[in-house]
């Protein structure tokens, strides 16, 4: 069953708020084309999310089952792959430079008119996005332990996982479209990647020491 739930949506949040190709899509759409086509593309992304978690919870479950030893392992990949993430983080904002900063053309300056074309370039977004396959077969799994349905438990946090980031999503074009000015500071989004990128790297330690 999951365990660590709170630290679970912690981590999930913390994730969400990293800087990326999803969201500059959705400032852009925000900004240019409206609220709407910004929510198809959330919903879009939550889908990829779903789908990067699914997949792995099949392959893994299997693995962790036949393999318990095999839990430790995936504890400290996980691990590794947080305090990778909050080091990334911080260098960015210590460079004044935003991480992970979308340079593959389609990514945020395609513009999908309607709201296929949104919910579409979420989707694809999410399932281009290394980084949701390497938290979804790494960092997923740790939250579940084999006594009970470890299928249904990965899927379960999956599930939790796209709604803490569409709930993070939801909120940051909101406060997009309705405070630009203050979004778009490079001090306020510095500050914001300082505290993530602390927070990640101390749940990174506390994940591989099993806390």
């Amino acid at each position: 069953m999951p365990t660590h739930l709170p630290l679970f949506v912690i981590t999930t949040w913390l994730l969400a708020m990293l800087p990326g190709a999803g969201q500059a899509l959705m400032v852009r759409q925000v900004l240019e084309l409206g609220p709407r086509p910004a929510r198809a593309t959330i919903a879009g992304n939550a889908t990829g999310l779903l789908v990067w978690s699914t997949a792995a919870a099949v392959g893994l479950s299997a693995v962790l089952l036949a393999n318990p030893h095999a839990y430790l392992l995936v504890r400290l990949a996980g691990g590794a792959v947080l305090l990778l993430l909050g080091f990334n983080t911080l260098r960015a904002a210590v460079k004044h430079t935003a991480p992970d900063a979308p340079d593959a053309p389609g990514a945020a300056t395609a513009g999908p008119t309607g709201l296929r074309g949104a919910y579409g370039a979420g989707l694809g977004t999410a399932l281009g996005n290394p980084k949701a396959g390497v938290f979804a077969v790494s960092v997923l799994p740790q939250f579940v332990t084999t006594d009970g349905p470890v299928l249904l438990s990965s899927i379960a946090l999956g599930v939790l996982w796209a709604l803490v980031n569409v709930s993070w999503c939801v909120l940051f074009t909101w406060a997009v479209g309705r405070g630009r000015a203050l979004v778009s500071r490079p001090e306020v989004r510095r500050g914001l990647n300082i505290v993530t990128g602390v927070v990640l790297c101390g749940l990174g330690i506390a994940v591989a020491g099993g806390v």
